[in-house]
């Protein structure tokens, strides 16, 4: 097996989880391994100081309108010199403030044939599509057909400890349900064989076969399978696919253009960027390999959906106010993370930036939203190779050793979030 990441360490990394006891996951040579991740500090008060707060804004007409030059030149320098210190070709930075929106892409989309990047190309978020899934299942909550402390028994049939894992614990990644991800032999398959298939059941039964990491509700483990298996309650419990749910419950109600399940295939829709990865190479290899066209069936509701920067804003203000999503309780709840930055409800929290992190082999994305100050920030690009100080992580030849080690979009969303006045610090990963 060559070097591998996949999308199960790449948001638990950002955040100090406040879980006692938690783990992040960490990649090795040989593939995705465990680390632990560093607790918080005794005392350092909400994530969000003020949901109330956050929940009331009204968003002003200018914040649809152009950035003053100022603060757009501003963001413009920052985007540039975090993408030089990127491994990535391209870039698409997306910024609404109160004070208008910024959307500009940088370099190329595509290497071989000198295509540039443009700001209206769609790409795989990956595990933003976890943001999604948790909104569709609170708004099951909201309508009183789930609650969060239901058994997962009460609703799927076959899962081991189904009596004693709540729904709560799916969406915080305390199920002790591992991650298929994890499974040597799925990861052999998903690199020989990047085209194929996968069913959501095919993923459950690899991860509920895993050995359990821990007892339902001990400590945080980052698991794709407690993302499938919401994915699966969403389509008993409301009656439609996932894909339906999507579109009916968030993409039309909040007017999204350019989001989307795949369909068979996995094809993205035009324009879209060609994606690089290290991913599923032989140990030691160093020349990217182009993984555009793999298919995206093996995230399904943790991982799958293709959107727009634009789309992007609109919907990463929705996650964090709740705004034509959820009612102000929901919603609150979810904002809730009364011990300082970790992993809540589908979604994270760090020194006020709420949101997630995706990725997929050849893509990686940041969507987070300031509480503080109403601004969504959004990061898309067309890698997901690693820099900086990386001791497990695959990088490339010319990788900057003086730099912590940061998935590409963090490390242009990083100087962006610093130029906005409130500089997003992850936890760099190995």
């Amino acid at each position: 097996m060559g070097s591998t990441w996949l999308f199960t360490a790449a948001v638990a990394t950002a955040f100090t989880l406040s879980l006692a006891g938690c783990t992040s996951p960490a990649s090795s040579p040989t593939g995705p391994g465990a680390a632990t991740a560093p607790a918080p500090s005794a005392g350092t008060g909400p994530c969000i100081a003020d949901p109330a707060a956050v929940i009331a804004r009204t968003l002003p007409a200018a914040a649809t309108g152009e950035l003053p030059a100022a603060t757009a030149d501003a963001l413009d320098k920052a985007a540039t010199e975090g993408l030089a210190q990127a491994p990535v070709a391209g870039a698409i930075v997306g910024v609404r403030s109160p004070q208008g929106t910024f959307i500009k892409a940088y370099g190329l989309a595509d290497k071989a044939t000198n295509t540039p990047m443009t700001a209206q190309m769609y790409q795989r978020i990956g595990s933003v599509t976890k943001t999604f899934t948790g909104t569709l299942i609170l708004q099951l909550v909201q309508q009183g057909v789930l609650s969060l402390d239901d058994p997962v028994s009460r609703h799927l049939d076959g899962v081991p400890r189904g009596d004693d894992i709540t729904i709560r614990m799916l969406l915080n990644m305390t199920s002790g349900i591992a991650s298929y991800s994890m499974d040597p032999e799925f990861q052999r398959v998903l690199f020989s064989e990047p085209t194929k298939e996968w069913t959501p059941d095919e993923l459950i039964a690899i991860g509920l076969k895993l050995p359990r990491p821990f007892e339902p509700g001990a400590r945080f483990d980052y698991s794709n399978t407690n993302t499938i298996l919401l994915g699966k309650i969403i389509e008993r419990r409301s009656g439609m696919t996932y894909t339906q749910a999507l579109q009916d419950r968030i993409i039309g109600p909040l007017g999204l253009t350019g989001t989307s399940m795949p369909g068979p295939g996995g094809a993205q829709p035009d324009p879209h960027a060609t994606g690089v990865t290290l991913q599923g190479l032989p140990d030691g290899a160093t020349t990217p390999q182009d993984a555009t066209n793999w298919s995206p069936s093996w995230g399904w509701s943790a991982g799958a959906i293709i959107s727009t920067a634009s789309d992007l804003l609109t919907y990463g203000r929705a996650l964090g106010t709740g705004q034509g999503l959820l009612r102000a309780d929901i919603q609150t709840e979810r904002l809730n993370f009364p011990n300082g930055p970790g992993y809540g409800l589908g979604v994270g929290c760090i020194d006020g930036w709420y949101g997630h992190t995706g990725e997929l082999p050849g893509y990686n994305t940041t969507l987070y939203y300031d509480t503080r100050s109403d601004t969504t920030v959004t990061v898309m690009v067309n890698s997901d190779i690693a820099s900086g100080d990386c001791s497990e992580s695959p990088t490339l030849p010319d990788n900057p050793k003086n730099l912590p080690c940061l998935d590409p979009a963090v490390r242009i969303f990083v100087p962006v979030s610093a130029a906005l006045g409130h500089q997003f610090t992850p936890n760099p990963k190995s």
